[in-house]
Protein backbone atom coordinates (compact mmCIF):
# COMPACT_ATOMS: atom_id res chain seq x y z
CA UNK A 1 0.00 0.00 0.00
CA UNK A 2 1.18 3.52 -0.76
CA UNK A 3 2.34 5.80 2.03
CA UNK A 4 1.82 9.52 1.54
CA UNK A 5 3.27 11.93 4.07
CA UNK A 6 2.58 15.65 3.81
CA UNK A 7 4.65 18.06 5.85
CA UNK A 8 3.49 21.59 6.47
CA UNK A 9 6.11 23.71 8.17
CA UNK A 10 7.09 27.05 9.54
CA UNK A 11 10.13 28.54 7.85
CA UNK A 12 13.27 27.45 9.69
CA UNK A 13 11.59 24.74 11.78
CA UNK A 14 13.26 21.93 9.83
CA UNK A 15 10.31 20.54 7.88
CA UNK A 16 12.27 20.21 4.65
CA UNK A 17 15.14 18.36 6.32
CA UNK A 18 12.71 16.08 8.16
CA UNK A 19 10.86 15.35 4.92
CA UNK A 20 14.04 14.53 2.98
CA UNK A 21 15.36 12.23 5.68
CA UNK A 22 12.03 10.46 6.23
CA UNK A 23 11.71 9.87 2.48
CA UNK A 24 15.27 8.49 2.35
CA UNK A 25 14.67 6.23 5.35
CA UNK A 26 11.46 4.85 3.80
CA UNK A 27 12.97 4.61 0.32
CA UNK A 28 10.23 6.77 -1.22
CA UNK A 29 10.16 9.92 -3.35
CA UNK A 30 10.54 13.39 -1.88
CA UNK A 31 8.80 16.41 -3.41
CA UNK A 32 9.23 20.05 -2.48
CA UNK A 33 10.28 22.67 -4.99
CA UNK A 34 10.21 20.16 -7.83
CA UNK A 35 6.42 20.34 -7.58
CA UNK A 36 6.95 23.64 -9.40
CA UNK A 37 8.03 21.83 -12.55
CA UNK A 38 5.26 19.24 -12.32
CA UNK A 39 2.72 22.01 -11.80
CA UNK A 40 3.89 23.83 -14.90
CA UNK A 41 3.80 20.58 -16.87
CA UNK A 42 0.19 19.99 -15.73
CA UNK A 43 -0.89 23.29 -17.23
CA UNK A 44 -0.50 24.39 -20.80
CA UNK A 45 -0.87 28.00 -19.63
CA UNK A 46 1.96 28.11 -17.08
CA UNK A 47 5.73 28.24 -17.46
CA UNK A 48 8.06 27.09 -14.63
CA UNK A 49 9.20 30.70 -14.07
CA UNK A 50 5.59 31.82 -13.50
CA UNK A 51 4.94 28.98 -11.06
CA UNK A 52 8.14 29.70 -9.15
CA UNK A 53 7.24 33.39 -8.88
CA UNK A 54 3.91 32.59 -7.19
CA UNK A 55 5.12 29.53 -5.25
CA UNK A 56 3.34 29.57 -1.86
CA UNK A 57 2.40 33.22 -2.19
CA UNK A 58 -0.80 35.06 -2.89
CA UNK A 59 -0.41 38.05 -5.17
CA UNK A 60 -1.08 41.22 -3.19
CA UNK A 61 -2.74 42.76 -6.20
CA UNK A 62 -3.28 41.45 -9.68
CA UNK A 63 -3.26 44.94 -11.11
CA UNK A 64 -5.84 46.40 -13.42
CA UNK A 65 -4.93 44.40 -16.52
CA UNK A 66 -4.87 41.03 -14.74
CA UNK A 67 -8.15 41.66 -12.95
CA UNK A 68 -9.97 42.10 -16.26
CA UNK A 69 -9.74 38.51 -17.44
CA UNK A 70 -12.49 37.24 -19.69
CA UNK A 71 -15.13 34.65 -18.84
CA UNK A 72 -13.08 31.74 -20.22
CA UNK A 73 -9.80 32.50 -18.47
CA UNK A 74 -8.81 32.36 -14.82
CA UNK A 75 -6.25 34.70 -13.26
CA UNK A 76 -2.78 33.23 -12.89
CA UNK A 77 -3.09 32.33 -9.22
CA UNK A 78 -6.26 30.29 -9.74
CA UNK A 79 -4.70 28.44 -12.68
CA UNK A 80 -1.61 27.81 -10.53
CA UNK A 81 -3.68 26.46 -7.62
CA UNK A 82 -5.65 24.14 -9.93
CA UNK A 83 -2.49 22.86 -11.65
CA UNK A 84 -0.70 22.36 -8.33
CA UNK A 85 -3.63 20.37 -6.91
CA UNK A 86 -3.64 18.15 -10.00
CA UNK A 87 0.12 17.58 -9.81
CA UNK A 88 0.02 16.69 -6.09
CA UNK A 89 -2.96 14.35 -6.46
CA UNK A 90 -1.33 12.67 -9.44
CA UNK A 91 1.85 12.02 -7.43
CA UNK A 92 -0.13 10.68 -4.46
CA UNK A 93 -2.16 8.38 -6.72
CA UNK A 94 0.94 6.92 -8.37
CA UNK A 95 3.52 6.37 -5.65
CA UNK A 96 4.51 6.53 -2.03
CA UNK A 97 6.06 9.92 -1.33
CA UNK A 98 6.73 12.78 1.05
CA UNK A 99 5.28 16.13 -0.05
CA UNK A 100 6.53 19.24 1.74
CA UNK A 101 4.41 22.40 1.77
CA UNK A 102 1.95 23.56 -0.89
CA UNK A 103 -1.04 22.81 1.39
CA UNK A 104 -0.62 19.11 0.70
CA UNK A 105 -2.62 18.27 3.82
CA UNK A 106 -5.64 20.10 2.41
CA UNK A 107 -5.26 18.86 -1.15
CA UNK A 108 -4.98 15.23 0.00
CA UNK A 109 -7.43 15.45 2.91
CA UNK A 110 -9.63 12.69 1.46
CA UNK A 111 -6.76 10.22 0.97
CA UNK A 112 -6.95 7.38 3.51
CA UNK A 113 -3.29 6.40 3.19
CA UNK A 114 -1.96 9.84 4.08
CA UNK A 115 -0.20 11.13 7.20
CA UNK A 116 -0.38 14.92 7.61
CA UNK A 117 2.38 16.47 9.72
CA UNK A 118 3.04 20.07 10.76
CA UNK A 119 6.50 21.14 11.98
CA UNK A 120 6.83 24.32 14.02
CA UNK A 121 9.13 26.03 16.50
CA UNK A 122 9.53 29.34 18.31
CA UNK A 123 10.49 32.37 16.25
CA UNK A 124 13.86 32.98 17.94
CA UNK A 125 14.85 29.31 17.64
CA UNK A 126 14.02 29.33 13.93
CA UNK A 127 16.04 32.52 13.40
CA UNK A 128 19.03 31.01 15.21
CA UNK A 129 18.79 27.81 13.18
CA UNK A 130 18.56 29.69 9.89
CA UNK A 131 21.49 31.94 10.83
CA UNK A 132 23.52 28.73 11.16
CA UNK A 133 22.36 27.53 7.74
CA UNK A 134 22.68 30.89 5.97
CA UNK A 135 26.20 31.90 6.96
CA UNK A 136 26.38 34.73 4.39
CA UNK A 137 23.20 36.45 5.63
CA UNK A 138 23.06 38.95 8.47
CA UNK A 139 20.84 38.21 11.45
CA UNK A 140 18.63 41.14 10.44
CA UNK A 141 18.17 39.64 6.97
CA UNK A 142 17.33 36.23 8.43
CA UNK A 143 14.77 37.82 10.78
CA UNK A 144 13.21 39.63 7.82
CA UNK A 145 13.17 36.41 5.74
CA UNK A 146 11.51 34.38 8.51
CA UNK A 147 8.84 37.05 9.03
CA UNK A 148 8.20 37.34 5.30
CA UNK A 149 7.97 33.55 4.82
CA UNK A 150 5.60 33.20 7.80
CA UNK A 151 3.35 35.96 6.47
CA UNK A 152 3.31 34.57 2.92
CA UNK A 153 2.54 31.01 4.03
CA UNK A 154 -0.27 32.11 6.36
CA UNK A 155 -1.84 34.23 3.65
CA UNK A 156 -1.45 31.48 1.03
CA UNK A 157 -3.06 28.86 3.28
CA UNK A 158 -5.97 31.01 4.33
CA UNK A 159 -6.64 32.30 0.80
CA UNK A 160 -6.69 28.89 -0.92
CA UNK A 161 -8.02 26.60 1.81
CA UNK A 162 -10.07 28.85 4.10
CA UNK A 163 -8.20 27.32 7.04
CA UNK A 164 -5.90 28.81 9.65
CA UNK A 165 -2.25 28.09 8.88
CA UNK A 166 -0.80 25.53 11.29
CA UNK A 167 -4.17 24.67 12.91
CA UNK A 168 -3.56 21.33 14.64
CA UNK A 169 -7.01 20.07 13.59
CA UNK A 170 -5.73 19.87 10.01
CA UNK A 171 -2.92 17.48 10.93
CA UNK A 172 -2.46 14.00 12.35
CA UNK A 173 0.79 14.97 14.05
CA UNK A 174 2.27 18.33 15.02
CA UNK A 175 5.88 18.55 16.15
CA UNK A 176 7.70 21.37 17.93
CA UNK A 177 11.32 20.96 16.82
CA UNK A 178 12.51 23.55 19.33
CA UNK A 179 11.39 21.24 22.14
CA UNK A 180 11.99 17.83 20.53
CA UNK A 181 14.74 18.43 17.98
CA UNK A 182 14.95 17.36 14.35
CA UNK A 183 16.23 13.83 15.12
CA UNK A 184 13.31 13.03 17.43
CA UNK A 185 10.90 14.56 14.91
CA UNK A 186 12.17 12.18 12.24
CA UNK A 187 11.69 9.23 14.59
CA UNK A 188 8.14 10.37 15.41
CA UNK A 189 7.16 10.73 11.77
CA UNK A 190 8.63 7.32 10.91
CA UNK A 191 6.77 5.69 13.80
CA UNK A 192 3.49 7.35 12.80
CA UNK A 193 4.01 6.36 9.15
CA UNK A 194 4.09 2.66 10.11
CA UNK A 195 0.34 2.76 10.64
CA UNK A 196 -0.70 4.26 7.29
Amino acid sequence: MRKIITIGREFGAGGGEIGRRVAKELGISYYDRDIILRTAAASSKLRPEQVQKWDERVPGSFGFAQSLFDFYNKPLDEELWRAQKEAIREMANKESCVIVGRNGDHILRHFDHCLNVFVHAGFNWRVKRMCGLMADATKEQVIADVKQADKARKKYCEYYTGKTYGDSRSFDLTINTEKLGVEKAIQLVLAAAENI
